[in-house]
C-alpha cells in the first residue's frame, strides 16, 4: 500500500526551505543590536531573575511624564535609543502584552540549554515549520484512513497548499514580536487538532488524548488569547462519545481540566502584573495611539471586517511586486487600520471548503461518522477563531493566520471529497482537477507575491523609526529601498517625500508626493502634504486643488480644511476661509492653531468680539501660544481694554523673546502708561498673520 511519505518529504523540504529563506526580521527586531535585546528575550531574562516584567530599565523621563500614555509625550521613548514601542508600562515597570507561551516553551528553554538567544525571526520560522508539519501529518492521516483511493499527486498538491497558501509566507516576511505569538498559536492549534483526531479515532485512549488537546490548546491561549472560543473543539470528541455511556465525567474532566488550569494561571499572571485577571497589558501599551481608552471590540465593525477579511480584492499592478494593498475604504467611526485582503477573492482555493460535506460520504454513499465529527471540529475552529477578529478595531494581514490555515485544511478535505465523489467519472474528475489546481496555483502565487510588499513595508517602517530618531539621511535610504522593491507602494513614496522635505529637497519631495497621489488618488494625507509643499513654492492654486480633492474623498480631513483656510484668507476670500476654519474646529475642537487663525479671519470680517472669544479658547488649550497672546492683545486694544492687552503682550514676549511685534507693542503701552492718563484712540498694531 502506498504510504505517500516520499512526495510528502519532498514537500516538507521545499516548504520549510521557503520558510527559512523568507523569515526576515521586522522593524522592532532590526532596531535591536542583538538577540538578547529583543522583547521575548528581555522577558525571559526578567523571569530568570524572579520578576514578571522585562529586564529593561525604564527611562527616567518616562516616569516623570504627567500622562505616560500620551503618544505625543512618549513618542521619543518609542524610537531608538530607548526602543519601547508597543511595550506595556505600568507602575514603573515594562511588560510584554504579547502572549507568554512562546517565552515558556521556546525562548527560555533555548537559552537555558544553549546559553544563546533566539531572534524573533528564528522563533517564527520554527513555530511555522512545526505547525505546517503538524497539519501535514494530519492531512496524511485523513488520506490514509478515508481517501486511500485518491492519488498521491493530489495529496502532494494539497500539502503544498497547506504550506504556501495559508498567509504563513506573509507572516514570515516580517518576523517580529507581533508575529511570534501568532505563529505559536498556529502551531499549537494544529497540534490540538491532531490530538482531537486521535481522541476521535482511538476510543481506548480518548481521555488521554483529550487531556493532551486541552493542555496544548490552553498553551495556545497563552500565546493568543483571541483563540479562546476555539476551545469549543475540545467538546467535539465528548459529544461524539455521548452514547458510549459512562464515564462522561472523566471525558469532560480530561477536556476541560488542563485548559482551565492554564486559564487560571493566566488570570493570576495578569493580576500580579496589572491588578486585573482580564488585563493583558494592551491598555498600557506605549504605541502610536493612546491605548488606555481605546474600545477594541465593537459590533459595528462586524460587516466591515467581514468585507475586508473575506471579500475585498487586492489591487494589482503591471510592475513588481504586482500585488498591492486593497483600495482605501470608508472606515467605521473609531476604527483604526485596514491592512488585509479578502481571502475568498485573493486565495480562491478557500472556496473548496464548501465541498467539505462531501468528505464524509464513502464510495457506497454511506456516512463516515468519525470523519464528519472531525470536519465539524475543523469548521468550528475556523469559525470561532475568525469571529473575534470580525469585531476588532483593525484588520491586519498577519491576523489571517488565526483562521486561514484551518480554512485551507477544510478546502483540502473538500478536494479529497470531490476526488472520491468523481472517482467513477474520469472526465468530470479531470475537469475538477484543472479547476481546483488552477485555484491552488493562484492562491500560492498570491501568498508569495504579497510577501514582496511586506518586505518593502519593513524597510518603510524602519525608515519611519529612523526619522523619529532624527536620522533623516538613513531614513531616506530605507524609503528608497522600499520604493525600489515596490515601485507602486504609495505610502513609501509619501514617506520618502516627507523625509526629502525635511532634508530641504523640495523638488524631489514634490515628485514623490505626486507619485503617491498618482498611484492612489484617494490617499488624502499625500494630497494634503503635496498641497502644502506646492503652496510653499508659490503654486497656491495647484495646492488648493489637491486640498479640495482630499476633501472630496474625506470631508472630515482637518488638515485640508485648515490649509484651504490659510490659502483663502491670503487671497482675501475671508468668508470662505472662516467656513474652513470652523470645519476644522467641528472635527478637532481643541485645535489651538485653528482657533487662532479663525480669530484672524474674523477680525478681517469685522467680527472682533468673536475673534476675542476664539483667541481666549486657543489660550485655554495652549497657554504658551505667543501668537494668540499677541493677537488677543491687539484685539483688546481695539475694544478699549489696554490694561488687559498689556498682560498678553508681556506674556507673548516672555514666551518668545524674539517676537518683535510683541516687544514693540509692550514698549509702546508701557511708555504710554508711564507718561499719559488716557489711551489714544486707535492703535498702530494689527494681528499677526499666520
Amino acid at each position: 500500500m502506498k504510504s505517500g511519505w516520499g512526495p510528502l518529504a519532498a514537500v516538507c523540504a521545499l516548504v520549510i526551505g521557503v520558510y527559512a529563506c523568507m523569515a526576515q526580521s521586522g522593524v522592532v527586531e532590526l532596531l535591536s543590536p542583538n538577540a538578547a535585546g529583543t522583547y521575548y528575550n528581555l522577558l525571559v531574562d526578567g523571569f530568570r531573575v524572579g520578576q514578571l516584567s522585562l529586564k529593561k530599565d525604564v527611562p527616567p523621563g518616562l516616569t516623570r511624564l504627567a500622562d505616560p500614555y500620551n503618544p505625543v509625550a512618549n513618542g521619543k521613548y518609542q524610537a531608538p535609543p530607548y526602543r519601547l514601542l508597543d511595550l506595556s508600562y505600568y507602575r514603573g515597570r515594562l511588560y510584554l502584552y504579547f502572549g507568554v507561551t512562546p517565552a515558556l516553551i521556546l525562548f527560555w528553554p533555548y537559552v537555558a540549554l544553549t546559553g544563546h538567544y533566539l531572534f524573533h525571526r528564528q522563533a517564527v520560522a520554527i513555530f511555522c515549520s512545526v505547525g505546517f508539519l503538524s497539519s501535514l501529518v494530519l492531512l496524511r492521516a485523513l488520506w490514509r484512513r478515508y481517501y486511500v483511493g485518491v492519488s498521491v499527486g493530489v495529496l502532494t498538491a494539497c500539502a503544498l497548499a497547506l504550506g504556501l497558501a495559508t498567509a504563513v509566507p506573509v507572516l514570515l516576511s516580517q518576523s517580529d514580536v507581533y508575529e511570534v505569538p501568532i505563529s505559536c498559536g498556529y502551531m499549537l492549534t494544529m497540534l490540538a487538532l491532531g490530538a482531537i483526531w486521535c481522541a476521535l479515532h482511538e476510543p481506548e485512549r480518548r481521555c488521554r488524548w483529550l487531556a493532551v488537546a486541552s493542555l496544548v490548546y490552553g498553551l495556545a491561549l497563552g500565546a493568543r488569547p483571541s483563540l479562546l472560543f476555539g476551545a469549543s473543539i475540545l467538546l467535539v470528541p465528548v459529544a461524539q462519545a455521548r452514547r458510549e455511556g459512562p464515564p462522561m465525567g472523566a471525558r469532560l474532566l480530561a477536556a476541560m481540566g488542563p485548559i482551565m488550569f492554564i486559564g487560571f494561571g493566566l488570570m493570576l499572571y495578569n493580576s500580579l502584573r496589572f491588578g486585573s485577571p482580564f488585563e493583558f497589558g494592551i491598555h498600557y501599551q506605549l504605541a502610536g495611539e493612546r491605548q488606555v481608552t481605546r474600545q477594541l471590540f465593537n459590533l459595528r465593525y462586524l460587516w466591515f471586517n467581514f468585507r475586508v477579511y473575506f471579500l475585498e480584492p487586492a489591487r494589482w499592478s503591471a510592475r513588481s511586486p504586482f500585488v498591492l494593498g486593497t483600495a482605501a475604504l470608508p472606515m467605521p467611526a473609531g476604527y483604526a487600520k485596514v491592512g488585509s485582503f479578502g481571502v475568498l477573492t485573493n486565495i480562491p482555493l478557500t472556496w473548496l471548503a464548501l465541498a467539505a460535506p462531501l468528505a464524509w460520504r464513502n464510495p457506497s454513499g454511506q456516512a463516515e461518522p468519525l470523519l464528519r465529527w472531525f470536519v465539524i471540529a475543523v469548521a468550528l475552529l475556523f469559525g470561532t477563531c475568525a469571529a473575534p477578529l470580525l469585531l476588532f478595531e483593525s484588520a491586519i494581514l498577519r491576523y489571517d493566520v488565526d483562521f486561514l490555515p484551518t480554512l485551507v485544511l477544510l478546502a483540502t478535505i473538500g478536494i479529497f471529497g470531490l476526488e472520491r465523489a468523481l472517482a467513477d467519472r474520469p472526465v468530470w474528475r479531470r475537469t475538477a482537477r484543472w479547476a481546483w489546481g488552477g485555484l491552488a496555483v493562484l492562491s500560492v502565487a498570491f501568498n508569495l507575491l504579497a510577501t514582496v510588499e511586506r518586505y518593502a513595508e519593513a524597510h518603510n517602517t524602519l525608515g519611519n523609526n529612523l526619522l523619529l530618531a532624527g536620522k533623516v539621511s538613513e531614513a531616506i535610504g530605507e524609503y528608497e529601498t522600499a520604493v525600489r522593491m515596490s515601485p507602486d507602494y504609495a505610502v513609501a513614496h509619501f514617506d520618502l517625500g516627507h523625509a526629502l522635505e525635511l532634508a530641504d529637497r523640495p523638488l524631489d519631495a514634490i515628485r514623490h508626493y505626486e507619485q503617491a497621489v498618482w498611484i492612489q488618488p484617494d490617499f488624502t494625507d499625500a494630497q494634503v502634504s503635496l498641497g502644502v509643499i506646492l503652496a510653499r513654492t508659490g503654486r497656491v492654486k495647484e495646492a488648493m486643488g489637491h486640498w479640495e480633492q482630499a476633501l472630496r474623498v474625506k470631508p472630515d480631513q482637518a488638515e485640508a480644511h485648515f490649509n484651504l483656510g490659510l490659502a483663502l484668507a491670503g487671497l482675501g476670500r475671508t468668508q470662505e476661509a472662516i467656513g474652513h476654519y470652523e470645519a476644522v474646529l467641528r472635527i478637532k475642537p481643541d485645535d489651538a492653531e485653528a482657533h487662532n487663525n479663525l480669530g484672524l479671519a474674523l477680525v478681517q470680517a469685522g467680527r472682533v468680539q468673536d475673534a476675542i472669544e476664539h483667541w481666549e479658547r486657543a489660550l485655554r488649550i495652549n497657554p504658551d501660544c505667543a501668537e494668540a497672546h499677541y493677537n488677543l492683545g491687539v484685539a483688546l486694544e481695539q475694544v478699549g481694554r489696554p490694561q488687559d492687552a498689556l498682560g498678553h503682550y508681556g506674556r507673548a514676549f516672555q514666551i518668545q523673546p524674539d517676537f518683535t511685534e510683541a516687544r514693540t507693542a509692550l514698549a509702546r503701552l508701557l511708555s504710554y502708561r508711564d507718561g499719559q492718563d488716557r489711551h489714544p484712540s486707535g492703535n498702530a498694531n494689527s494681528p499677526s498673520k499666520p
